[in-house]
């Protein structure tokens, strides 16, 4: 486990440090922002710097005491992680009652204890009112961790009842030097990558994967499909049934494009500079004003995706498509 944070969290885990070494650390943390800015690893990093005996100032955990061994090894007994237990899956409340049982319990080291609750939003209504009385009644060196991707979906009394700390994106060029050390590519496709995941580091990283390219090409080659005449349900049948909220994404992000486009005409403000010339003949048939509608079903699609809903991804995309294909026409 890596528990340092990437460079554009430093200053919010310098805080962290900050208001611990002073006594101020308030008993839950609501770390918010999209997907892609490793809210994960920097949980990682403030529950290691929580259970260090040794770390001073801004210092990451030392690494070396008996403490941030067990949690490098991945079994500390003073940290209860609560995820949904498969991906895109609502957290349960039985998963949540857990929570209450642990922190009934003292400190089996002497220290802190750390709830890891992540992503915060997947919380079904039971299990968000279970966890209420235990962020209300935590007990003594107990902090909670919670993460969302999306704040406004976090029950209210959830949000309430913690500090919230946006990570914020970081500077260009920053992230641009990050994605080349670290996504193994130039300088030339890290700016590419970085402007299709609008200024996100990690989603530029898993976007340039060859597998998201696959994708990536996959959809593009059907659009490019419908501008000439296509089979919409045709072109559905060949998307990945299993990549629908990527391929959604996707969808939105160039519905947004063509959206700018069609409105202003900037062409510099567009994330997916390698698809102008489908932009261009896309812009000829369509109406802004039917770009938007389509956009709000894209949106809601992955909103259902995103709450745990498991719609059929065929039946998903003929309608997408169909839509798409209409306006194309038109």
């Amino acid at each position: 486990m890596d528990v340092s944070p990437y460079p554009w969290q430093q200053p919010l885990f310098d805080h962290f440090a900050d208001v611990l070494g002073d006594g101020r650390l308030p008993h839950a943390i609501l770390l918010t922002g999209p997907e892609g800015l490793g809210k994960s690893q920097l949980v990682n990093a403030l529950s290691a710097r929580l259970l260090c005996r040794r770390a001073q100032g801004h210092a990451v955990a030392c690494g070396a005491c008996h403490d941030c061994r067990m949690l490098l090894a991945g079994h500390h007994p003073d940290v209860l992680r609560v995820h949904p237990a498969d991906k895109g899956k609502m957290i349960r409340v039985d998963a949540v009652r857990d929570i209450s049982a642990f922190v009934s319990q003292t400190a089996q080291q002497g220290g802190y204890r750390v709830i890891d609750l992540s992503p915060a939003e997947r919380m079904n209504t039971a299990a968000a009112n279970a966890l209420l009385k235990s962020l209300e009644e935590p007990g003594a060196r107990t902090v909670f961790l919670l993460s969302a991707d999306i704040v406004s979906r976090v029950m209210p009394t959830i949000r309430s009842r913690c500090q919230q700390w946006k990570l914020p994106l970081p500077e260009r060029q920053q992230g641009l030097e990050w994605l080349t050390r670290h996504g193994d590519m130039d300088a030339e496709e890290a700016l590419f990558w970085w402007d299709v995941a609008g200024g996100v580091p990690l989603q530029a990283r898993m976007l340039a994967e060859p597998e998201q390219r696959r994708l990536r090409q996959q959809l593009q080659d059907s659009f490019d499909a419908l501008i000439r005449g296509g089979d919409p349900v045709a072109e559905a049948a060949r998307l990945d049934k299993g990549a629908l909220g990527l391929i959604l994404h996707y969808g939105i992000t160039w519905l947004e494009d063509l959206i700018r486009l069609g409105t202003s005409g900037d062409e510099a403000g567009v994330r997916n500079r390698d698809l102008m010339p489908l932009y261009r003949q896309a812009i000829k048939n369509g109406r802004v004003r039917d770009w938007f509608k389509l956009l709000d079903y894209a949106r809601e699609q992955r909103r259902l995706v995103a709450r745990g809903a498991n719609p059929n991804p065929q039946l998903v995309y003929e309608a997408w498509l169909i839509r798409w294909a209409a306006l194309l026409r038109s």
